[in-house]
């Protein structure tokens, strides 16, 4: 066969190229050369930021801050709610406050009627310094901002304010009613500009990190910013105009409904932490039971993770996904005699699907998403009538069971008995898993502990879809 490049590619009997099993050595090989290809946009990234965040800094040292007291009252309110923020800072919006009080800054042209200066310099260096002095409690903590999260509030805030400097420098909206509808459609086109300026920061940024493609990931983000996302730009705006108005005084009148949105995000968090408790504790009850082997339902988690971003699944089917996985077992604890090291893929059919409506029953009165109860109880299905989890917890599944039974070369036999096996698996997916093996290697016993995957970072999926 001959290569795009001229050359001559070997391909195996069959007319099908062949996905090979690396060794250590390669595996590492084709990571380093991944980051290395990454390298350049992080570094590229980091460097607009800084050189955005110095300029911004020397810029205000040489010509001085205007309104001084403006500056304090929304560093203030931008840093309390960097401080009163939950969850990580790489968290979609958890310090809502911080995030509209930066927007409205941005945005400010005038105050109770009075005109204000205040360039794109110093909005960037007033936002940098009360996100960064918001921090300190949780870098005491341990907990400090990740580095991309300063990266795209400073690139965020920086387009927001050079962007709007004109509408600041036209006066206020109300002197002309044309003049006052054209402001607002433009203020309107701005929001909706630095939304998705952000939404591509933060896709292009995950895309370096976890080698997603960027098409999907951003999809993802532009989906996720529809709600929450809208909202607190439309409420930055609505702030910066109270202020236009009534002065100061129409901060707290504003910060009240978000300092409220702060505490559901602290109750959000609290019920995704006891989701993930309860996914992790029927993710280990059938070890505990001695059902399955030491982790093989993090196996199976981390493998059907890694094939569900091959084939580009969103953030909610890769957490769909990951749950499914962990719990595909469940339905043995149900047993009165355990199936020898749960391999539940050797068994007959009948048997394999009975074990899986049982566990499918338990998922769903643990309360969660029914796609993953679907998943669960439809994992022993004939693969062409099955949801797509259910099809990649299979082909993961059988994976792990068929390596740990052929020893030293069972990655290898088993990736080829399930090519083999024709239609027990969808060999779209079993090229996926080859693609996945080839590139990360085979994963160990600890290599996705619960509550570090998709679930983790993109919390519980909403139940019933």
């Amino acid at each position: 066969m001959v290569s795009a490049h001229g050359g001559r590619r070997r391909v195996p009997a069959g007319g099908r190229r062949r996905a090979r099993v690396p060794g250590a050595a390669v595996a590492g090989a084709v990571n380093r050369a991944t980051g290395g290809a990454a390298a350049p946009v992080l570094a590229g990234l980091y460097g607009a930021a800084a050189l955005v965040a110095a300029a911004a800094a020397v810029g205000t040292a040489l010509h001085g801050a205007q309104e001084r007291g403006t500056a304090l009252a929304f560093g203030v309110l931008i840093a309390a709610g960097e401080a009163a923020r939950c969850g990580r800072a790489g968290d979609r919006e958890p310090a809502p406050l911080a995030v509209a009080g930066a927007l409205a800054y941005a945005l400010l042209g005038h105050e109770a009627g009075r005109a204000t200066h205040q360039d794109p310099a110093q909005v960037v260096t007033v936002v940098l310094a009360a996100v960064l002095a918001g921090s300190v409690p949780h870098i005491a903590a341990g907990r400090g901002p990740h580095p991309d999260h300063v990266v795209r509030r400073v690139l965020t805030v920086a387009f927001a304010a050079v962007c709007a400097h004109p509408l600041r420098s036209a006066g206020p909206t109300g002197e002309d009613p044309e003049q006052g509808a054209t402001q607002v459609l433009l203020i309107a086109l701005l929001l909706a500009a630095t939304v998705l300026c952000d939404a591509v920061l933060a896709a292009a940024l995950a895309c370096v990190r976890g080698g997603r493609p960027f098409e999907r990931l951003l999809r993802d983000e532009v989906r996720a910013r529809r709600g929450l996302g809208s909202a607190l730009a439309a409420t930055g705006a609505a702030m910066s105009l109270g202020v236009a108005v009534a002065g100061l005084w129409a901060l707290p009148l504003f910060s009240l409904p978000l300092m409220l949105t702060q505490l559901s995000y602290r109750r959000h968090a609290a019920v995704r932490a006891l989701y993930l408790q309860t996914v992790a504790s029927l993710a280990r009850a059938t070890e505990i039971a001695g059902c399955t082997p030491r982790g093989h339902a993090r196996r199976v988690a981390a493998l059907s993770r890694a094939i569900g971003r091959d084939l580009g699944l969103g953030r909610h089917d890769l957490t769909v996904l990951e749950y499914a996985a962990l719990m595909h077992d469940t339905g043995q604890l149900s047993l009165l005699d355990p199936v020898p090291a749960g391999a539940t893929a050797s068994l007959p059919a009948d048997e394999q699907r009975r074990i899986a409506r049982l566990g499918g029953a338990v998922v769903r009165r643990t309360g969660v998403d029914a796609a993953v109860a679907e998943a669960v109880e439809q994992q022993a299905a004939p693969y062409r009538e099955q949801p797509l989890a259910a099809r990649v917890v299979r082909v993961a599944n059988a994976y792990d069971e068929m390596a740990r039974e052929g020893g030293p070369a069972g990655p290898l036999a088993a990736l080829e008995r399930l090519r083999l096996a024709g239609g027990d698996y969808q060999p779209e997916i079993v090229e996926a898993l080859a693609r996945v093996l080839a590139r990360d290697g085979v994963p160990t016993a600890d290599a996705a502990p619960v509550g570090e995957g998709a679930a983790a970072r993109d919390g519980a999926p909403a139940r019933d879809g």
